[in-house]
């Protein structure tokens, strides 16, 4: 599958429609990231149950600022809409294909449980601040 330009207006939607997605953050001017985006490609084409995605930090600041961009190329891995990986520098080929075989054994379950835990007990701690504010209150 070819790579695919993403915007702020698709990236979130294609983060939760697919599984797996690999984003390379670069830019035109950017030497390493033309010597990688071969790379990039050739992986895209091997692997068609990934997504293989880009952002172009200057068309896309936004996306660039939000994901704290500070170094081209950044490759970020998303699984099951979780961040799982993100690193500056462009991979040779093997490296890209070690990550790739890595995030696609990466078993989820215990990271998702992990995130349930933590958006709990920071739901319960907010909801605690706001009845102890109501009791200071009366």
């Amino acid at each position: 599958m070819p790579t695919v330009e993403l915007t702020k207006d698709d990236f979130e939607q294609t983060i939760v429609d697919n599984d797996l997605v690999l984003v390379d953050f670069w830019a035109e001017w950017c030497g390493p990231c033309r010597s990688f985006a071969p790379i990039f490609e050739d992986a895209s084409n091997e692997h068609g149950d990934v997504v293989f995605a880009k952002v172009d930090t200057e068309a896309q600041q936004e996306l660039a600022q939000y994901f704290e961009i500070r170094s081209i190329p950044t490759l970020m891995v998303f699984k099951e809409k979780v961040r799982i990986f993100s690193q500056p520098g462009a991979l040779p080929g093997s490296a890209l294909q070690d990550l790739i075989a890595q995030a696609k054994d990466l078993d989820m379950a215990p990271i998702h449980e992990e995130i349930a835990k933590t958006a709990d007990h920071e739901h319960e701690d907010h909801a605690g601040h706001e009845d102890h504010s109501d009791h200071e209150h009366a």
